[in-house]
């Protein structure tokens, strides 16, 4: 208890690095300086416990056994529903749908909401930023359907034009799917104004909330959105594991995903009755053990409070922003006014893989690439960039070691 008390009344990072093991070890007789936390987070001790549990303690299948272990293990895999519920809050446990990740929310919805309520000639709008998961399966909705996709244009900043959004917005708009928080600029969007938006032309919204998740307070409430997906893994969970809120009339109205066991009641070989929700999109046998791993996850950030949370990483991000602002040549990709503790950067004639490699070398680990995010590379008419990401475990030592690094790189490939 005087832990906690700790780590929410000063922030402790020391205290919080010990939690997680992985931060002890060593890259390439280097330790590590873990700074892609924007694809995945570690994991807290935690975590790993509950994975371990599960599996030495009570493994079993969940819903459909009587005996103890079954018992055991489907209580703890719907305290999980309702620790999402918490979460995000959500006003009851049966929108809280489980998912592989954010992707598959996404997919799922497409799938269903999409293909039940799109018709030819109907309009879908997403950004200029979104992540290809946001981008893909509406863009295959539009081909299949013959709907129109339009996009968001971002400005020199890396923020939404949102005099365009309004604009784009017509009596055809069906969806409007955005993303919360851009994972390759940092940018955080204004979902409640475009939620708001978007229903008084009469659109249904899905949030991508892949990266805010973590980084910011969710109420999916006040918010008012429609969807909203995330993934376990970006807040310090296991990988494979993502949840899909929908509003409870929407989700009761939207066709079944996928067949198989658990999203039914009744089955013969004349009629089938499908399964209440939340089971009616579950199909099958879930991935138990990481969803039960999830609760540890969610209860850990919500332990150490995201307020807390969020005003370490926000020093970190203008700590880091100021050091390399400092390096010749180098040039930060998204400057918007609101954004979360990701850094994006090129540096002048050099590559960003070059670049990435370089810094691997040291034990740093940053994203090289486009970042699933094409179309945003293409405007700032670059190949890609490096991406530094931070988190509650990371520290201003570590940005100085990868501020060295980055030097000590720009005088090896110049």
């Amino acid at each position: 208890m005087q832990a906690s008390a700790t780590i929410e009344n000063v922030y402790d990072v020391d205290a919080v690095r010990r939690q997680f093991p992985i931060l002890s070890r060593q890259v390439n007789k280097q330790p590590l300086v873990y700074f892609d936390n924007a694809a995945t987070t570690q994991k807290p001790q935690a975590v790993i416990d509950a994975l371990v549990n599960y599996y030495t303690g009570y493994n079993s299948n969940i819903h459909r056994g009587i005996h103890a272990l079954a018992e055991e293990a489907t209580s703890a895999f719907e305290a999980s529903r309702d620790a999402a519920q918490s979460f995000l809050n959500a006003e009851h446990r049966e929108q809280i749908i489980f998912t592989k990740g954010t992707t598959e929310g996404i997919n799922l919805v497409a799938a269903t909401w999409g293909r039940a309520n799109i018709s030819e000639g109907d309009e879908i709008i997403i950004s200029a930023m979104e992540h290809h998961s946001n981008m893909v399966p509406w863009f295959m909705l539009c081909q299949e359907k013959r709907a129109v996709l339009k996009v968001i244009p971002v400005d020199a900043n890396g923020e939404l034009d949102m005099e365009a959004f309004e604009n784009l917005l017509t009596a055809k708009t069906k969806m409007v799917a955005i993303v919360h928080v851009s994972n390759a600029l940092g940018t955080i969007n204004p979902v409640k104004l475009i939620i708001e938006k978007a229903h008084n032309a009469g659109a249904v919204v899905l949030v991508d909330g892949a990266q805010s998740s973590v980084h910011l307070d969710i109420d999916v409430t006040d918010l008012d959105a429609d969807f909203f997906v995330f993934s376990s893994h970006k807040v310090y969970g296991p990988t494979g594991v993502g949840v899909l809120y929908g509003k409870q009339h929407l989700l009761e109205a939207m066709p079944v995903y996928q067949g198989g066991g658990e999203m039914i009641k009744d089955v013969s070989f004349e009629q089938v009755t499908y399964n209440d929700l939340p089971y009616k999109f579950e199909a099958g046998t879930p991935n138990i053990a990481d969803t039960i791993a999830f609760k540890a996850a969610l209860d850990f950030t919500t332990a150490i409070g995201k307020e807390n949370i969020r005003r370490h990483e926000n020093e970190l991000l203008f700590y880091a922003t100021a050091e390399l602002e400092k390096i010749s040549g180098l040039r930060i990709i998204g400057n918007a006014k609101h954004k979360i503790s990701v850094i994006s950067f090129v540096i002048e004639n050099i590559h960003p893989q070059d670049l990435g490699i370089l810094l691997d070398h040291r034990g740093i680990a940053v994203r090289t690439g486009t970042h699933c995010a094409q179309p945003l590379m293409q405007f700032f008419s670059i190949p890609g960039t490096t991406r530094a990401s931070f988190a509650m475990y990371n520290t201003r030592e570590e940005i100085d070691i990868m501020i060295s690094g980055l030097n000590k790189a720009i005088k090896m490939l110049s």
